[in-house]
Protein backbone atom coordinates (compact mmCIF):
# COMPACT_ATOMS: atom_id res chain seq x y z
CA UNK A 1 0.00 0.00 0.00
CA UNK A 2 1.34 3.42 -0.66
CA UNK A 3 1.69 5.57 1.85
CA UNK A 4 1.74 9.57 1.65
CA UNK A 5 2.71 12.13 3.81
CA UNK A 6 2.56 15.69 3.54
CA UNK A 7 5.11 17.35 5.42
CA UNK A 8 5.37 21.29 6.44
CA UNK A 9 8.44 22.42 7.71
CA UNK A 10 11.67 24.33 6.54
CA UNK A 11 13.91 23.99 3.87
CA UNK A 12 17.38 24.93 3.72
CA UNK A 13 19.36 24.42 0.43
CA UNK A 14 23.06 23.21 2.80
CA UNK A 15 22.52 20.86 5.10
CA UNK A 16 19.86 18.93 7.06
CA UNK A 17 17.21 20.54 9.10
CA UNK A 18 13.09 20.65 8.80
CA UNK A 19 11.87 18.41 5.51
CA UNK A 20 16.02 18.31 4.27
CA UNK A 21 15.98 16.17 7.64
CA UNK A 22 12.71 14.44 7.35
CA UNK A 23 12.32 13.54 3.92
CA UNK A 24 14.98 11.24 2.75
CA UNK A 25 14.84 8.83 5.43
CA UNK A 26 10.91 8.60 4.83
CA UNK A 27 11.47 7.97 1.05
CA UNK A 28 14.44 5.52 1.90
CA UNK A 29 11.40 3.85 4.18
CA UNK A 30 8.70 3.77 1.27
CA UNK A 31 6.86 6.62 2.04
CA UNK A 32 5.92 9.18 -0.77
CA UNK A 33 6.63 12.91 0.63
CA UNK A 34 4.90 16.01 -0.49
CA UNK A 35 6.95 19.22 0.63
CA UNK A 36 5.66 22.29 1.73
CA UNK A 37 8.82 24.31 2.55
CA UNK A 38 7.48 27.11 5.19
CA UNK A 39 10.78 28.85 4.90
CA UNK A 40 14.15 28.50 2.21
CA UNK A 41 17.33 29.40 3.75
CA UNK A 42 20.67 29.12 2.31
CA UNK A 43 21.62 26.91 5.65
CA UNK A 44 19.99 26.77 9.08
CA UNK A 45 20.55 29.87 11.32
CA UNK A 46 23.50 28.30 13.79
CA UNK A 47 26.00 29.71 10.97
CA UNK A 48 27.40 32.42 11.38
CA UNK A 49 25.49 33.68 7.96
CA UNK A 50 22.11 33.21 6.41
CA UNK A 51 19.71 34.07 3.84
CA UNK A 52 16.66 33.29 2.87
CA UNK A 53 12.73 33.82 2.26
CA UNK A 54 10.01 32.60 4.71
CA UNK A 55 6.25 31.63 3.18
CA UNK A 56 3.52 33.55 4.39
CA UNK A 57 0.03 31.93 5.38
CA UNK A 58 -1.30 33.72 2.55
CA UNK A 59 1.47 31.66 0.05
CA UNK A 60 0.65 28.55 1.97
CA UNK A 61 -2.83 28.23 1.27
CA UNK A 62 -1.76 29.30 -2.41
CA UNK A 63 0.32 25.81 -2.69
CA UNK A 64 -2.22 24.03 -0.76
CA UNK A 65 -5.01 25.84 -3.55
CA UNK A 66 -3.05 24.33 -6.09
CA UNK A 67 -2.92 20.69 -4.82
CA UNK A 68 -6.58 20.95 -3.90
CA UNK A 69 -7.58 21.69 -7.56
CA UNK A 70 -5.49 19.06 -8.90
CA UNK A 71 -7.41 16.53 -7.00
CA UNK A 72 -4.28 15.31 -5.34
CA UNK A 73 -4.77 15.68 -1.70
CA UNK A 74 -4.90 12.18 -0.76
CA UNK A 75 -2.40 11.97 2.54
CA UNK A 76 -2.04 9.34 4.98
CA UNK A 77 0.20 11.18 7.54
CA UNK A 78 0.77 15.12 8.29
CA UNK A 79 4.00 15.84 9.52
CA UNK A 80 4.66 19.56 11.03
CA UNK A 81 7.84 20.60 12.85
CA UNK A 82 9.08 24.26 13.15
CA UNK A 83 6.79 27.56 12.83
CA UNK A 84 7.55 31.04 14.46
CA UNK A 85 4.52 32.82 13.26
CA UNK A 86 0.86 32.27 14.77
CA UNK A 87 -0.89 33.02 11.74
CA UNK A 88 1.31 30.27 9.55
CA UNK A 89 0.64 27.77 12.07
CA UNK A 90 -3.13 28.50 12.25
CA UNK A 91 -3.05 28.27 8.26
CA UNK A 92 -1.69 25.16 8.98
CA UNK A 93 -4.68 24.10 11.14
CA UNK A 94 -7.24 24.26 8.87
CA UNK A 95 -5.51 22.82 6.19
CA UNK A 96 -5.16 19.62 8.58
CA UNK A 97 -9.14 20.35 9.48
CA UNK A 98 -10.18 19.98 5.96
CA UNK A 99 -8.01 17.31 4.91
CA UNK A 100 -9.36 15.11 8.17
CA UNK A 101 -12.88 15.67 7.22
CA UNK A 102 -11.78 14.00 3.39
CA UNK A 103 -10.11 11.37 5.55
CA UNK A 104 -11.07 10.67 9.09
CA UNK A 105 -8.10 7.89 9.75
CA UNK A 106 -5.47 10.60 8.50
CA UNK A 107 -2.22 10.71 11.02
CA UNK A 108 -0.86 13.88 12.49
CA UNK A 109 2.55 13.81 14.03
CA UNK A 110 3.36 17.02 15.57
CA UNK A 111 6.79 17.77 16.77
CA UNK A 112 5.59 21.95 18.95
CA UNK A 113 8.71 23.05 18.52
CA UNK A 114 8.84 26.00 21.14
CA UNK A 115 12.13 25.84 23.27
CA UNK A 116 14.18 23.58 25.30
CA UNK A 117 15.60 23.81 28.90
CA UNK A 118 12.99 26.14 30.51
CA UNK A 119 13.33 29.11 27.69
CA UNK A 120 10.57 30.39 24.31
CA UNK A 121 12.55 30.33 21.50
CA UNK A 122 9.13 31.02 20.02
CA UNK A 123 7.37 33.88 20.70
CA UNK A 124 4.63 33.49 23.31
CA UNK A 125 1.79 33.80 21.32
CA UNK A 126 2.06 30.78 19.79
CA UNK A 127 1.41 28.50 22.68
CA UNK A 128 -2.35 29.25 23.12
CA UNK A 129 -2.22 28.41 19.24
CA UNK A 130 -0.29 24.76 20.07
CA UNK A 131 -2.42 24.08 22.91
CA UNK A 132 -5.67 25.41 22.30
CA UNK A 133 -5.90 23.88 18.41
CA UNK A 134 -2.93 22.30 17.27
CA UNK A 135 -2.82 19.36 20.45
CA UNK A 136 -6.05 18.71 20.19
CA UNK A 137 -5.40 17.52 16.20
CA UNK A 138 -2.65 15.82 16.65
CA UNK A 139 -2.34 11.95 16.88
CA UNK A 140 1.35 11.73 17.82
CA UNK A 141 3.02 14.19 19.93
CA UNK A 142 6.45 14.60 20.56
CA UNK A 143 7.45 17.58 22.74
CA UNK A 144 10.31 17.21 24.91
CA UNK A 145 10.28 18.15 28.70
CA UNK A 146 9.86 21.67 28.26
CA UNK A 147 7.46 21.88 25.62
CA UNK A 148 5.10 19.24 27.55
CA UNK A 149 5.48 21.43 30.71
CA UNK A 150 4.13 24.65 28.85
CA UNK A 151 1.57 22.77 27.03
CA UNK A 152 -0.28 20.95 29.99
CA UNK A 153 1.07 22.92 32.85
CA UNK A 154 2.74 20.60 34.92
CA UNK A 155 6.45 20.78 36.37
CA UNK A 156 8.15 16.96 35.35
CA UNK A 157 10.46 16.51 38.68
CA UNK A 158 9.72 12.34 38.72
CA UNK A 159 8.52 9.27 36.29
CA UNK A 160 5.09 9.74 38.02
CA UNK A 161 5.00 13.45 37.03
CA UNK A 162 5.77 12.41 33.23
CA UNK A 163 3.08 9.72 33.44
CA UNK A 164 0.81 12.68 34.62
CA UNK A 165 2.12 14.94 31.99
CA UNK A 166 1.83 12.32 29.31
CA UNK A 167 -2.09 11.28 30.61
CA UNK A 168 -3.02 14.98 30.17
CA UNK A 169 -1.92 15.25 27.05
CA UNK A 170 -3.75 12.18 25.89
CA UNK A 171 -6.37 14.01 27.04
CA UNK A 172 -6.40 16.82 25.14
CA UNK A 173 -5.96 14.65 21.63
CA UNK A 174 -2.90 12.53 20.45
CA UNK A 175 -3.03 8.55 21.53
CA UNK A 176 0.69 8.35 20.99
CA UNK A 177 2.64 10.89 23.04
CA UNK A 178 6.89 10.51 23.31
CA UNK A 179 8.77 13.07 25.61
CA UNK A 180 11.98 12.98 23.71
CA UNK A 181 14.10 14.27 26.33
CA UNK A 182 14.26 14.93 30.24
CA UNK A 183 15.85 15.94 33.06
CA UNK A 184 15.03 13.39 34.62
CA UNK A 185 17.89 11.02 36.14
CA UNK A 186 19.11 7.96 34.44
CA UNK A 187 18.96 4.05 36.54
CA UNK A 188 22.16 4.00 33.80
CA UNK A 189 24.58 7.14 35.15
CA UNK A 190 24.99 10.65 33.92
CA UNK A 191 25.94 9.81 30.93
CA UNK A 192 21.94 8.91 29.69
CA UNK A 193 19.18 10.52 28.87
CA UNK A 194 15.72 9.41 29.85
CA UNK A 195 12.68 9.81 27.22
CA UNK A 196 9.30 8.75 27.59
CA UNK A 197 6.25 7.16 25.56
CA UNK A 198 2.59 6.84 26.08
CA UNK A 199 0.39 5.08 24.05
CA UNK A 200 -3.38 4.41 24.14
CA UNK A 201 -4.29 1.60 22.58
CA UNK A 202 -8.13 1.41 21.65
CA UNK A 203 -10.16 -1.87 22.15
CA UNK A 204 -12.83 -3.01 20.45
CA UNK A 205 -15.27 -3.41 23.44
CA UNK A 206 -14.68 0.78 23.64
CA UNK A 207 -11.75 0.38 26.46
CA UNK A 208 -8.40 1.77 26.35
CA UNK A 209 -5.29 0.18 27.46
CA UNK A 210 -1.53 2.25 27.72
CA UNK A 211 1.36 1.14 26.60
CA UNK A 212 3.99 3.20 28.66
CA UNK A 213 7.81 2.95 28.31
CA UNK A 214 11.08 4.37 29.48
CA UNK A 215 14.60 4.69 27.47
CA UNK A 216 17.68 5.55 28.66
CA UNK A 217 19.52 7.13 25.23
CA UNK A 218 23.24 7.86 25.24
CA UNK A 219 23.98 11.37 25.67
CA UNK A 220 26.64 12.69 22.87
CA UNK A 221 28.58 15.72 24.10
CA UNK A 222 28.07 18.07 20.44
CA UNK A 223 25.28 20.32 19.55
CA UNK A 224 23.61 18.74 16.12
CA UNK A 225 20.28 20.77 14.42
CA UNK A 226 17.73 18.74 12.52
CA UNK A 227 17.97 15.41 15.03
CA UNK A 228 14.04 16.56 16.44
CA UNK A 229 13.34 17.06 12.62
CA UNK A 230 14.51 13.36 12.55
CA UNK A 231 13.35 11.97 15.02
CA UNK A 232 9.33 12.84 14.42
CA UNK A 233 9.96 11.74 10.92
CA UNK A 234 11.42 8.36 11.95
CA UNK A 235 8.28 7.91 15.07
CA UNK A 236 6.04 8.04 12.09
CA UNK A 237 7.88 5.54 10.18
CA UNK A 238 8.00 3.24 12.53
CA UNK A 239 4.50 4.18 14.66
CA UNK A 240 3.23 2.68 11.10
CA UNK A 241 5.48 0.13 10.36
CA UNK A 242 5.11 -1.12 14.16
CA UNK A 243 1.31 -0.23 15.18
CA UNK A 244 0.16 -0.60 18.38
CA UNK A 245 3.85 -1.11 19.61
CA UNK A 246 5.14 1.74 21.20
CA UNK A 247 8.03 0.14 22.62
CA UNK A 248 9.74 -1.35 19.29
CA UNK A 249 8.85 1.99 17.12
CA UNK A 250 10.97 3.97 19.38
CA UNK A 251 13.64 1.67 19.96
CA UNK A 252 13.91 1.92 16.37
CA UNK A 253 13.67 5.68 15.82
CA UNK A 254 16.05 6.37 18.99
CA UNK A 255 18.51 3.84 17.23
CA UNK A 256 18.58 5.36 13.99
CA UNK A 257 18.77 8.47 15.75
CA UNK A 258 22.38 6.53 17.64
CA UNK A 259 23.73 5.58 14.09
CA UNK A 260 23.16 8.87 12.04
CA UNK A 261 24.83 11.02 15.57
CA UNK A 262 27.66 8.43 15.79
CA UNK A 263 28.67 8.81 12.05
CA UNK A 264 28.33 12.51 12.25
CA UNK A 265 29.98 12.87 15.64
CA UNK A 266 32.80 10.66 13.86
CA UNK A 267 33.02 12.61 10.74
CA UNK A 268 33.01 15.86 12.70
CA UNK A 269 36.21 15.61 15.01
CA UNK A 270 37.96 13.97 12.21
CA UNK A 271 37.43 16.89 9.50
CA UNK A 272 38.53 19.22 12.20
CA UNK A 273 41.49 18.04 13.59
CA UNK A 274 42.56 16.93 16.85
CA UNK A 275 41.95 19.73 19.57
CA UNK A 276 39.36 21.97 16.96
CA UNK A 277 35.97 22.43 17.49
CA UNK A 278 33.95 21.06 14.65
CA UNK A 279 32.31 24.08 12.64
CA UNK A 280 28.15 24.05 11.95
CA UNK A 281 28.82 23.17 8.38
CA UNK A 282 31.22 19.50 9.81
CA UNK A 283 28.16 19.02 12.21
CA UNK A 284 25.35 18.54 9.37
CA UNK A 285 23.68 15.27 9.96
CA UNK A 286 25.48 11.97 7.59
CA UNK A 287 22.04 11.37 6.54
CA UNK A 288 22.91 10.01 3.07
CA UNK A 289 25.64 8.22 4.72
CA UNK A 290 23.27 6.13 7.26
CA UNK A 291 20.96 4.96 4.54
CA UNK A 292 21.23 1.38 5.92
CA UNK A 293 20.79 2.63 9.14
CA UNK A 294 17.48 4.10 8.31
CA UNK A 295 16.62 1.53 6.84
CA UNK A 296 17.18 -1.34 9.13
CA UNK A 297 18.56 -0.45 12.36
CA UNK A 298 20.45 -2.75 14.87
CA UNK A 299 18.83 -1.64 17.97
CA UNK A 300 21.46 -0.29 20.39
CA UNK A 301 19.00 1.01 22.81
CA UNK A 302 16.24 -0.71 24.67
CA UNK A 303 12.76 0.22 25.63
CA UNK A 304 11.71 -0.78 29.22
CA UNK A 305 7.97 -0.90 29.76
CA UNK A 306 6.62 0.88 32.90
CA UNK A 307 4.23 -0.72 35.79
CA UNK A 308 1.80 1.22 34.99
CA UNK A 309 1.12 0.19 31.21
CA UNK A 310 -1.46 -1.49 31.95
CA UNK A 311 -3.91 0.80 33.09
CA UNK A 312 -7.23 0.26 32.28
CA UNK A 313 -9.21 3.26 31.13
CA UNK A 314 -13.15 3.04 30.60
Amino acid sequence: MECRVLSIQSHVVRGYVGNKSATFPLQVLGFEVDSINSVQFSNHTGYAHWKGQVLTAEELNVLYEGIKLNKVTQYDYILTGYSRDTSFLEAVVDIIQELKKGNPSLVYVCDPVMGDHGAMYVPENLLPVYKNKVVPLSDILTPNQFEAELLTGRKISTEDDAVKVMDLLHEMGPDTVVLTSTDLPSKQGDQFLVALGSQKIRKPDGTSTNQRICLDIPKVDAVFVGTGDLFAAMLLAWTHLHPNDLKTACEKTVSVMHHVIKRTITYAVETAGPGKKPSPAQLELRMVQSKADIENPSIVVEANVLDKSLDQKQ
